[in-house]
């Protein structure tokens, strides 16, 4: 491996990690990414900060925790005077690409800052990123008690009918195709933010008829108390309408867009490969978030839902000499990926943030890492006239919030290898045994014998909002500056 690589940094949406073959679904057909992570590492007990996109993506872009400077909702992306590790590669010599246009991780300017360029080689032809907008023709299929209103308010399309659509993942990966049949000098970063699995859910063939409906697992269903927005999104959406047979539609879509997400990333590596760098780079893949997808009786996601399923996340560091640990279970955190790849680098972000490189844990599965994995979510209900009301098919979620803010009240979860504990300011605290309740789906919050596993965790999220609750400036300013206005009776120079 050289002694600074190239890093080929690939960004699921939505993907939850028990979607893949090597994080252990045995239905899933993920063949380059179970590849990628035998010839490397696949991060078991990895969480995101965030459970929605834009504040997630702030959050593993600056090492920042959604709290630490307020970014937490799609209004609050990193502004361009305030750092991230993409940055941070540019201005240390790496030639950085950003592929596609993924807008809602920085504000105005600051992508300039970090990449050299970003964009589209080949636009997309369909969709919201394609000239004059639209979706992709698609056909749903027919089951009995399904209409129109029940697939929309599941997000769900079917079948995409023409094989030649080209959506913002085909656009995407034929944009990094182009720049890598020419890639610049090394060292380079290639950051790949694509959108599968993201609803809406739909796939062309042969990806939409890839999995068996009837093989499909049952949605998750809890026991004990549960958050209200639960509730309330069952309410609205009127799941009660779904019959096992459409959940089953729904999750063999998302694993067909799952396969051919793959298969993007198959092509991404193939064409490294012609580049004749692949001993050179180090690749990268995860996700944002994950997805309901049916468990509890609720698709997609929810601002302060904490749930594994929205929060676990598929972390795969593989390639560019480093060795192949396998499966490695120390608790991680989405902010910890930068760090490690800037740490393999050789390069300093210059800023202060709460990220910490596993490139120990690369070459010492042993060493340890994190005792905790914190997630966090959720509004202040006197916030909400600054809820985004938003249309279809995101309206009856916007309305929910607006209706109901306490149901969207902040949240913070604290995981370490046996517990999960969710303390939430509008409701009780949930506690989950992970050990023996990997799902998180029987809250045994209350439980005299384990309070002292709640004191505990409490603590812990005390303890971890006071050391992350915010970041002195790298910039001292200086105190008692000198004002150029006038002083009482003294008139106005013009």
């Amino acid at each position: 491996m050289r002694d600074r690589p190239n890093f080929l940094i690939v960004v699921a949406d939505q993907l939850r990690a028990d979607a893949l073959g090597a994080f252990g679904n045995r239905l899933a057909r993920t063949p380059h990414l179970d590849r990628l992570a035998a010839q490397g590492t696949a991060f078991t007990n990895t969480f995101a900060q965030h459970p929605v996109c834009a504040p997630s993506r702030a959050s593993f872009l600056s090492g920042w925790y959604p709290h630490t400077a307020g970014h937490r909702s799609f209004g609050t992306p990193l502004r361009a005077d305030e750092p991230n590790f993409l940055r941070a590669f540019r201005e240390n010599g790496y030639h950085v690409t950003w592929v596609g246009d993924r807008g809602d991780a920085f504000g105005p300017g600051a992508t300039e800052l970090a990449a050299h360029e970003h964009g589209f080689t080949t636009k997309p032809t369909s969709g919201r990123w394609a000239e004059g907008g639209g979706p992709a023709a698609a056909r749903r299929p027919e089951l009995p008690g399904a209409d129109d209103d029940v697939w929309g308010r599941l997000f769900y399309r079917g079948q995409v009918l023409d094989p030649d659509e080209i959506d913002f993942d085909e656009a995407a990966v034929r944009t990094a195709e182009n720049r890598l049949a020419e890639p610049p000098e090394q060292p380079w970063v290639l950051f790949a933010p694509l959108v599968a699995p993201h609803c809406p859910f739909q796939a062309p063939e042969p990806w939409f008829s890839l999995h068996d409906r009837d093989a499909m697992p049952e949605p998750v269903s809890g026991t004990g108390p549960e958050p209200a927005y639960l509730q309330g999104i069952r309410d609205y959406y009127g799941t009660d309408r779904v019959t096992p047979e459409m959940w089953r539609e729904v999750a063999a879509t998302y694993h067909g867009m799952v396969s051919r997400l793959d298969h993007h990333v198959g092509r991404l590596l193939d064409a490294v490969r012609r580049a004749g760098a692949l001993d050179d780079t180090v690749t990268v893949f995860f996700s944002d978030h994950g997805e309901y997808l049916g468990d509890f009786g609720v698709i997609e996601k929810w601002p302060s839902g904490l749930e594994s399923c929205i929060t676990r996340d598929p972390l795969i560091i593989s390639g560019g000499g480093l060795p192949p640990v396998g499966t490695v279970d120390a608790m991680t955190e989405l902010i910890d990926v930068f760090p490690t790849l800037l740490d393999i680098a050789g390069i300093d972000p210059g800023y202060q943030h709460f990220g910490r490189s596993l490139l120990p844990v690369l070459h010492d599965p042993a060493s340890g890492h994190r005792e905790y994995a914190f997630s966090e979510g959720g509004f202040l209900a006197e916030e909400e006239p600054k809820f985004e009301r938003s249309p279809f098919p995101y309206d009856l979620k916007s309305a929910l919030q607006h209706d109901r803010p306490a149901a969207v009240g902040k949240a913070v979860a604290v995981r370490d290898r046996h517990w999960t504990y969710v303390w939430r300011l509008y409701e009780p605290a949930e506690l989950y045994d992970r050990a023996a309740d990997p799902d998180e789906a029987h809250n045994l919050a209350g439980r005299p014998e384990l309070a002292e596993v709640e004191a505990r965790m409490s603590e812990a999220l005390l303890r971890w909002f006071v050391e992350t609750a915010d970041s002195l400036p790298e910039r001292v300013d200086p105190r008692m500056p000198g004002v150029d206005l006038p002083r009482p009776g003294e008139s106005v120079r013009s």
